[in-house]
């Protein structure tokens, strides 16, 4: 398989066009352009991370700002796990956001604790007109914002005494340096812990969003008493609606879709949504299955 391509040994003549998805992005994301239209394919692995759900339409921006600004008038942090590409960044602009418009305090340091998030950020700033944020913005991304360098300066910084935001990867606290916060911060009910995205079934983040009072860090039991919070208006991930006008905007259907990536109800949820809307043979694939393109 080359360059999206097969050819089939019963027909030497031909060539089977496949489309690997990846991860879809959304329409209206904060920094990335939407996504480009689907090639024509004959057929294609679609992801299905949010296969079954609607992205809400509460203002995520104004959530968060309302979480912040709670959290420092009871004299504490929010720590927001974050993906290092593409969520972290994100999350940044709409941190600067928030300080020129004065809903958060202009004085709060903003932390960026995570050596792949600081990477991927120069290049995000050094290909800024590729994307939709205007350069001149760009520029301003991390404008006040304290970088962490090393591991020593992660672990003192865990052990802060004053209000502050600190982005740090992973994403779904499953190890990285956030862990670090997270063990100092996650008990202290003044702090609060924002992930601002999708948490997958039986990771660290998932089970603190399902209400979870303890979760082990390093091999050792943390109690959970900093209020969890999690605000999805940030995922980088398309809705299933996003899902099906993207893959509807082919020219003509596909001879088969695999629906991947995406735990087995949201598979299955996209799979139906494939086959009742857009009249395509959808399937959800197993593992280890074997399939012949014809």
């Amino acid at each position: 398989l080359q360059r999206g391509c097969l050819r089939t040994p019963q027909q030497e003549n031909k060539t089977t066009h496949v489309t690997f998805s990846g991860d879809v992005g959304r329409y209206n994301d904060a920094i990335l352009r939407s996504p480009a239209n689907f090639p024509q394919a004959d057929y294609i692995l679609l992801e299905s991370t949010y296969g079954n759900r609607q992205h809400p339409t509460t203002d995520a921006m104004a959530a968060l700002a309302g979480l912040i600004d709670d959290t420092v008038r009871r004299g504490g942090s929010v720590l927001l796990p974050t993906f290092a590409v593409g969520r972290a960044q994100a999350l940044m602009l709409v941190l600067q956001r928030l300080k020129r418009k004065g809903l958060i305090p202009a004085y709060l340091p903003i932390f960026l604790d995570s050596p792949m998030a600081q990477q991927a950020t120069a290049l995000y700033r050094q290909y800024a007109r590729q994307l939709r944020v205007p350069a001149r913005e760009m520029r301003t991304l991390v404008d006040d914002v304290r970088i962490v360098t090393t591991a020593a300066q992660s672990i003192k910084l865990a052990q802060h005494r004053f209000p502050c935001v600190i982005l740090s990867a992973s994403g779904m606290a499953t190890g990285g340096r956030v862990l670090h916060h997270l063990k100092a911060m996650a008990p202290q009910a003044k702090h609060t812990v924002v992930f601002a995205g999708f948490q997958v079934a039986g990771s660290r983040g998932a089970k603190l969003v399902d209400g979870a009072t303890e979760v082990k860090v390093h091999g050792e039991s943390v109690p959970v008493r900093a209020q969890i919070a999690q605000l999805e208006g940030f995922s980088g991930h398309a809705d299933a609606k996003e899902l099906v006008a993207w893959a509807g905007a082919m020219p003509k259907p596909p001879q088969g879709v695999f629906v991947v990536h995406g735990e087995a109800a949201a598979a299955d949820a996209l799979r139906s949504r494939l086959i009742d809307e857009l009249r395509w043979p959808a399937r959800v694939p197993q593992q280890g299955e074997h399939a012949t393109l014809a």
